[in-house]
């Protein structure tokens, strides 16, 4: 019999949290009724989240040109495409 693989495995990491921090996060948990572990686990899931949706691509300024292929543009008019 073969065996199936699940998709996806939990592994277990370690994370350093100072005492104070760590209290609060077991009153918070207790509040929702969740595990303190539950709690960090679901406020990473946000952040990780959060930062995939903020990060933004570059978006460059669409110059058109009487030749194309060729722009030629001083410093200063640069400056002033990417102000």
């Amino acid at each position: 019999m073969r065996r199936r693989l699940r998709e996806y495995r939990d592994i277990r990491r370690a994370i350093d949290i100072p005492d104070e921090l760590y209290r609060e996060l077991k009153i918070v948990a207790a509040k929702r009724g969740m595990t303190p572990e539950r709690v960090v686990w679901e406020a990473v899931e946000r952040g990780v989240h959060r930062a995939r949706r903020t990060s933004r691509r570059l978006q460059f300024p669409l110059l058109h040109s009487a030749e194309p292929g060729s722009l030629n543009l001083t410093n200063a008019e640069i400056d002033e495409f990417v102000g």
